[in-house]
């Protein structure tokens, strides 16, 4: 197991506050809204629906009892919730919350350490449109995924992972180089940043061709983390700042 706990940031110029403000903007949300993941109709309502994004339109569902195909366990589905809002502003929404605190502290971690790399290349607003774009574009990937692999599209997705996808898209071609520091079992070693996310996006990778569990096993949208990554990487330049460019060019 390779866990980054840090990075290289001796180059940085900027504070990166619009990170911070992701970071802070998500915990919120997961413990006063969603109540540590236990306000299960606040969730179910603002989370992605896969079926409500192809039709345009709110789907309500009642609570089922479904069943692992892998491990056979039963498990209560609650049915979908009543969206308040334009069903397509979900996209934006589920980018804000958390299937729980393992899943908000993992995704927290990698935006902590990898996001203020990426605000001090692209610059605050440029960082902020780049993330949001992407996170869209990533759940949108899950979305259509869905629905070509004719898996359930009832099911709802959630969480800050293909925005975050996105940033280590995009830190992979910006610092391809960057010493991180990882946790490795029971020592801390640096390790350029090309092998970490290299070793991250293949792990997504095999997971998403159910070679490791696969998609329905984990609970896991790998195709929006899959999603997220590719357009972290083919959009990330586009929205380099001229400052950052101007600064290169001098060294």
């Amino acid at each position: 197991m390779i866990l980054p706990i840090g990075d290289d940031n001796r180059d940085r110029r900027i504070f990166p506050f619009i990170n911070y403000l992701l970071v802070a903007l998500n915990i919120f949300v997961f413990f006063y809204w969603q109540q540590w993941g236990n306000n299960v109709p606040f969730t179910f309502a603002f989370a992605t629906v896969p079926a409500e994004i192809l039709t345009g339109t709110d789907i309500i569902t009642e609570t089922k009892v479904l069943t692992d195909p892998y491990t056979g366990q039963q498990f209560d589905m609650p049915g979908l919730q009543r969206t308040p809002v334009n069903v397509y502003l979900t996209l934006f929404t589920s980018m804000f919350m958390h299937g729980g605190l393992a899943h908000l502290f993992g995704n927290m971690m990698f935006l902590w350490i990898f996001g203020d790399n990426i605000e001090d290349a692209l610059g605050h607003i440029n960082y902020l449109i780049f993330y949001l774009l992407c996170g869209v574009l990533a759940s949108l990937s899950h979305v259509f995924s869905t629905l070509v692999l004719g898996q359930n599209t009832l099911i709802p997705s959630l969480g800050a992972s293909g925005a975050i996808s996105a940033v280590l898209g995009g830190y992979i071609l910006l610092f391809p180089k960057r010493s991180v520091h990882v946790w490795t079992f029971f020592f801390i070693s640096t390790i350029p940043a090309f092998i970490v996310v290299g070793l991250w996006f293949v792990f997504q990778v095999l997971n998403g061709l159910g070679t490791l569990g696969g998609e329905e096993a984990g609970g896991v949208a790998y195709a929006a983390h899959i999603g997220g990554f590719i357009f972290g990487l083919l959009l990330v330049k586009k929205f380099v700042s001229k400052r950052t460019v101007v600064r290169r060019k001098r060294y």
